[in-house]
């Protein structure tokens, strides 16, 4: 009987709280498409969460990180919407503030976010009022069940026009779909994002003025399981902190250099494309990719180089780093020599021959060969402010991340995996050590003579390269090892360090059972 009493005002609360966000994407497509609650919010979430909360995400859901955040926002509404209903059976007014709160979170949100305004507010307030009229009109229409020797009061309803069962959820059903319709047709009207697809889909990448050569056939290997030199865009890894992709207008994409220099530079699109682009290949690394993880890729990129802007802004002798910033207000900090010596350091436009995918941060990214991701590779760029580290911290620095995130001497494991089967086996895998260079890759079985693999032919310092060791297989179970050298001598260390706060070290290691 409690469970009973229970039941029908939390699916109550459920429901309200499906009505109003339906309601708030409706308002957001129609006056701010950036705020919808649930992506502020959760965007929110992201932007306060410590670092071991972001690493356990990315180590268990990996490249699905924001749908794992967008699932567990989703089930933790339904608990708390469901509480309120129950709550609002009893307490009205407790109901009522504790969806007040839910609309000053989502409100803060919103408005706090980088280039909102007191627009971006209306989503979170239509939720919260839609949400509270529609809690109310649905507990008055709950029937309250009563025990086998109870009673009805003499002040209860009865008769045709009394609250029943059937009636409460046609009513709670209706606006749970009405929710559901809205945040469709919402979803539907934000015809912003769609406008930046086709405006990609319709561009076509300026001719380059400097090319590189196709990738020779003896960059690649040909190992089954081997990942390609190349990675395709589709599955070149996503690690960012925009719970919602920016739908940057190229039109209206603008870039502004400033800070400590002597000229400010303001460039529009129309004004990059038209400079004297450049391609190369050049690896990317995110620092939470831990040891043999997946969480690097390596792509043709089509951009210009930010040092030749930077020539042209006049960086102050006393600078020491480059801030950059995404349009959702993420923030990088890249060591200025690393934005101005002779590596590919670029704004590109271009990916593996098309243009930027939208989540890899159309219509402009930043490519630094040699700094892990969270310093260098901003997407949706907008600001380069030319600044010192003693001045400014960026969005992970502040967050107890290394400052400078060069990229560390590492190799991969790609096969074999499993069991395979006695004789001659082919172990392949990919090292990298960026800006610098592979000398050398060896292999070790069971901890015993480091064994000199076979290398690809290397296309630049600034890209991984396959290798490959043909391992003769003895029946059993067997202990595979990978280190790498690079071309300054360096030898990849074995001790363990986690991804925290400047990127995992130690061997990739892999058991084989023979058969």
């Amino acid at each position: 009987m409690r469970a009973r009493r229970w039941l029908l005002p939390a699916i109550a609360g459920v429901a309200a709280v499906a009505f109003g966000l339906g309601v708030a994407e409706i308002v957001s497509a129609v006056f701010a498409a950036q705020a919808s609650p649930v992506i502020v919010v959760g965007s929110l979430l992201i932007d306060f969460a410590p670092p071991w909360a972001k690493d356990a995400a990315i180590a268990l859901f990996g490249t699905a990180d924001k749908i794992a955040l967008l699932v567990a926002i989703g089930l933790v509404l339904v608990v708390v919407a469901a509480a309120v209903g129950v709550i609002a059976s009893r307490w009205p007014i407790v109901a009522r503030l504790a969806i007040v709160a839910g609309g000053i979170l989502g409100i803060a949100a919103a408005v706090t976010r980088s280039g909102s305004s007191m627009v971006d507010a209306l989503p979170a307030l239509a939720a919260m009022i839609a949400a509270m009229i529609a809690l109310g009109a649905l507990i008055r229409r709950a029937p309250v069940p009563l025990a086998a020797d109870e009673k009805p009061r003499a002040d209860e309803k009865s008769g045709s026009d009394a609250p029943s069962r059937r009636g409460f959820l046609g009513w709670a059903g209706g606006a749970t779909v009405l929710g559901a319709l809205a945040f469709a047709g919402g979803y539907a009207l934000k015809a912003g994002a769609r406008a930046v697809t086709a405006v990609r889909e319709t561009f076509t990448l300026p001719t380059a003025k400097t090319t590189v050569d196709a990738v020779p056939a003896s960059a690649e290997l040909g190992v089954p399981g081997l990942a390609p030199f190349i990675t395709p865009n589709a599955q070149f890894y996503r690690i960012d902190t925009a719970l919602q992709v920016p739908n940057l207008d190229p039109a209206a994409w603008k870039l502004r250099i400033y800070g400590m220099v002597e000229n400010e530079i303001e460039i529009t699109w129309d004004e990059l494309i038209a400079l004297p682009l450049e391609e190369s290949y050049t690896t990317l690394i995110c620092v939470s990719n831990p040891v043999g993880g997946p969480l690097i890729g390596n792509a043709k990129w089509l951009g210009y180089p930010i040092r030749h802007l930077l020539e042209r802004a006049k960086p102050t002798a006393d600078a020491d780093m480059v801030l950059s910033r995404s349009s959702d207000g993420f923030t990088a900090s890249s060591p200025i020599e690393a934005l101005t010596d002779d590596r590919n350091s670029i704004l590109a436009i271009g990916m593996n021959d098309q243009p930027l995918p939208l989540e890899h941060g159309f219509p402009v990214r930043m490519v630094v060969p040699g700094l892990y991701g969270y310093v260098s590779a901003t997407k949706w760029v907008t600001e380069l402010k030319v600044t010192t580290f003693a001045d400014d911290l960026a969005y992970w620095s502040t967050r107890g991340w290394d400052e400078r995130g060069p990229v560390k001497i590492q190799s991969r494991i790609d096969v074999p995996r499993g069991q395979v089967s006695a004789g001659d086996v082919v172990v392949a895998g990919v090292a990298w050590n960026q800006h610098t260079g592979i000398a050398k890759v060896e292999v070790s079985v069971d901890d015993g003579t480091w064994r000199e693999a076979e290398l690809a032919t290397a296309i630049s310092q600034d890209t991984w390269v396959q290798w490959r060791y043909v391992w003769d297989a003895p029946a059993g179970s067997h202990t595979l090892k990978v280190r790498a050298t690079s071309v300054g001598g360096e030898v990849q260390t074995d001790e363990l360090a986690d991804v925290a706060p400047d990127g995992a070290t130690g061997h990739d290691t892999v058991g084989v059972t023979v058969s």
